[in-house]
């Protein structure tokens, strides 16, 4: 995306106006900011009118100026150094309550997710993790922690989960190299977006596996390897990657799984808890506070 947008704005260089050109330059120069402007913004930054940002994207071929910054923020999925990323931050909040302003991004995300996420894929992924022989969870770097969240509770469910969450090239392989048509990976990546990731569900799919993507666009590097798409999404021009709608997306599968696999998980359950009672394994529970007070009687 970024190689179309950028090769679009050079070939059409000498046709834009004055005002038109220093858009399309601060563009080229500063994408990574002028991804979150607003049109009134952006005019303003370059000294330009906002009719003429709108104009600007409508010359390029876009339908309107939020189709324009979609196709930015879509060019720098993978680009922004963690620097930049304070940088977008600090403009995007400015003098905006910190609390409040995340708090609602985050909200906004998890209605995103609803609106995009499709509920054929994600049956069918359910489907698929009840009848897998194994299932395999890929999850590196800040995606770790939700892809050892799902383990936990998969591992809990099942009796056949692998957790992949090194980066090693070599553990990797060693791990999936028994991988048939009879299993199952989800792989777990946001921006910046794991090489190892990709790798992982192509050889999967080489496999014959069937191949989970749970990511943050159809534009994501996942999605042509996989079979079963679960768009959830992120946000990469934050200071830290904003993993709400993700987890969220993750409890649904948990949950659904759970659902329809609800006779053996209830059997399950029912001896973790006479182990977790035995083993005190919680505290403050009801039934401690009853038997020490039947001993203190």
């Amino acid at each position: 995306m970024i190689t179309h947008l950028l090769t679009r704005i050079d070939l059409m260089m000498d046709s834009f106006s004055k005002g038109q050109r220093r858009i399309a330059l601060y563009i080229v120069e500063h994408y990574d900011k002028a991804a979150y402007m607003t049109a009134y913004k952006l005019g303003e930054t370059v000294g330009v009118s906002e009719s003429t940002v709108v104009r600007f994207a409508t010359e390029l071929g876009y339908d309107g100026y939020p189709k324009l910054q979609k196709a930015m923020q879509e060019m720098i999925r993978n680009k922004l150094t963690s620097v930049q990323r304070i940088e977008v931050t600090s403009t995007r909040i400015g003098d905006k309550n910190v609390l409040d302003t995340v708090l609602n991004q985050d909200i906004e995300k998890i209605r995103r997710t609803i609106e995009e996420t499709s509920h054929e894929d994600f049956n069918n992924a359910v489907d698929e993790i009840c009848r897998a022989r194994r299932i395999y969870i890929f999850g590196v770097r800040s995606t770790a922690a939700i892809a050892n969240f799902l383990a936990y509770y998969f591992q809990l469910i099942f009796d056949n989960v692998v957790l992949i969450n090194t980066a090693s090239t070599t553990d990797i392989y060693e791990t999936v190299f028994r991988m048939t048509k009879d299993d199952v990976i989800i792989g777990i990546s946001f921006p910046r977006y794991s090489a190892m990731a990709v790798e992982a569900m192509t050889f999967a799919r080489e496999r014959g596996a069937h191949a989970i993507a749970i990511t943050d666009s159809m534009a994501s590097p996942l999605v042509q390897t996989a079979d079963s798409v679960l768009i959830a999404r992120s946000d990469m021009a934050s200071i830290v990657d904003s993993l709400v709608a993700p987890l969220s997306l993750i409890n649904a599968l948990i949950v659904a799984t759970v659902l329809k696999k609800k006779d053996d998980v209830s059997e399950t359950f029912t001896r973790l808890e006479q182990l977790w009672n035995k083993e005190g394994v919680y505290s403050g529970n009801d039934n401690d506070h009853l038997l020490k007070a039947n001993g203190n009687a």
